[in-house]
């Protein structure tokens, strides 16, 4: 599949796959300088990319296993939606969830895009729903 790329700031970097088989390529930081975010805190770090993303798909943004790991930073809405109609630049917004103050340097890897088909569901009101073993369980209930 292809997808464009439209590069905002000319030290931006494009998106890349860190192995044959990697599902998510990752995404750099494009910022000016080094941003330090405080624990507890979000910082909204650019990237300096705009995507065209093939109708019918989205981008998922997930955090790097490493970085929240190791360094404590993960988007803070979890996983960020990019629509496939959506032109403007990728933002992420790391949120340190550690003790320590972390910084985010330029050019650094800072989340991973996946990129993946959706369904648009038609939502239809009902009265009534098909049964299942399951039933209306939730949180927990079917590993008892």
């Amino acid at each position: 599949m292809k997808v464009n790329v439209k590069k905002l700031n000319p030290h931006a970097v494009l998106p890349v796959y860190g192995s044959p088989c990697a599902a998510g390529a990752d995404l750099y930081a494009c910022e000016s300088g080094e941003v330090t975010i405080a624990p507890g805190e979000t910082a909204f770090i650019h990237t300096g990319i705009a995507l065209e993303l093939p109708e019918g798909t989205v981008g998922l943004v997930y955090a790097r296993s490493g970085l929240a790991s190791k360094r404590d930073l993960a988007p803070a809405n979890k996983v960020g939606v990019i629509d496939c109609d959506y032109r403007g630049e990728v933002i992420v917004s790391l949120h340190n969830h550690g003790k320590e103050p972390r910084t985010v340097g330029c050019g650094e890897r800072i989340a991973q895009l996946v990129i993946t088909p959706y369904y648009t569901a038609e939502f239809a009101e009902a009265e009534e729903l098909s049964e299942t073993v399951r039933g209306t369980g939730g949180f927990g209930s079917t590993g008892r």
